[in-house]
């Protein structure tokens, strides 16, 4: 569209007094010609946050990850849906600036100093509240961590907008992986829409070893991992969707849905031409958790 006809454009919607036909009039320009990943990640234990990629594989391969992103595609933003921000209702933050959160407690004063300063993304936030507008904005949040911690590797110079979406608590799983599908156009777009979680999460039974300083495996867990590995390579979302019923261990490995339910946005998001991808699968480092993370697309 040459320069004339497109301030042309402009002056027939301004006149028509409508920022709903601007808006349609950009969702009509070009969209990306290579279609955005989508990432289901653990964000580790906040235990290793003061460790290094060097000490670390698992940080590693989130710096690796990044690095690949950031060569062959064009990041214009990242969307988590953390396990963290739970709410009634589901919230998409708006908020320009994204405050650093240190939703965790009791630790050496180191761990809470460990910055990461990335910037908001309003425009890509106000997008999703059009794809679902269900969702409702605030700002009253910021980057908690089920993010940060995982984003300082994955894209450690904070040059990459990111903001969250919360997790409806008391919603039912079909409702977040239904939603999940409903985000899908913005891969379109530069948008790498993370689900951070952990397939496997029981605190309660993690705390029983570790108050003894104990970080071996209960055992059932390599149990459950092959299993859900197995529905996902399959692709047999219905059962991961009914994750609390469809195996023996479901309610065992996930006794509440916060940390599991952010694997359902990522499979929602996903087409039937995407190839999955495990870029971290080693054992736990403590017990009754799981970081097996991969790429869709």
């Amino acid at each position: 569209m040459e320069r004339n006809q497109f301030i042309k454009s402009l002056l027939a919607l301004t006149a028509m007094g409508t920022l709903a036909g601007f808006k349609n009039f950009t969702d009509a320009l070009p969209i990306q010609s290579r279609k955005m990943p989508v990432l289901f990640t653990s964000h580790g234990n906040p235990m290793d946050i003061p460790v290094s990629r060097s000490e670390r594989a698992f940080w590693q391969k989130l710096f690796e990850l990044g690095q690949d992103l950031q060569k062959n595609y064009d990041v214009k933003a990242a969307l988590v849906v953390s396990a963290h921000w739970c709410t009634k209702g589901t919230f998409v933050n708006i908020s320009p600036d994204q405050k650093q959160i240190y939703d965790y407690y009791g630790f050496p004063e180191e761990y809470y100093k460990v910055y990461y300063k990335a910037k908001g993304s309003p425009e890509v936030a106000h997008e999703v509240k059009q794809l679902a507008p269900s969702i409702s904005e605030t700002t009253d949040w910021g980057l908690d961590h089920g993010a940060w911690p995982m984003l300082m590797h994955l894209f450690p110079e904070a040059n990459i907008p990111v903001f969250q979406l919360s997790i409806d608590y008391y919603a039912k799983p079909e409702y977040h992986y239904e939603l999940g599908k409903q985000l899908k156009s913005l891969r379109n777009k530069g948008v790498l829409i993370i689900g951070s979680g952990a397939l496997i999460h029981n605190l309660p039974l993690a705390g029983q070893k570790m108050r003894y300083n104990d970080r071996t495996p209960y055992g059932w867990e390599v149990e459950y991992d092959a299993w859900i590995k197995q529905q996902v390579d399959d692709r047999n979302f219905a059962n991961i969707i009914d994750y609390a019923n469809s195996h023996k261990l479901g309610k065992l490995a996930a006794p509440t849905p916060d940390h599991f339910v952010p694997v359902l946005y990522s499979l929602g998001l996903m087409e039937s031409s995407d190839e999955i991808k495990y870029f971290y699968e080693a054992e736990p480092t403590i017990p009754a958790f799981s970081e097996r993370s991969f790429r869709v697309g």
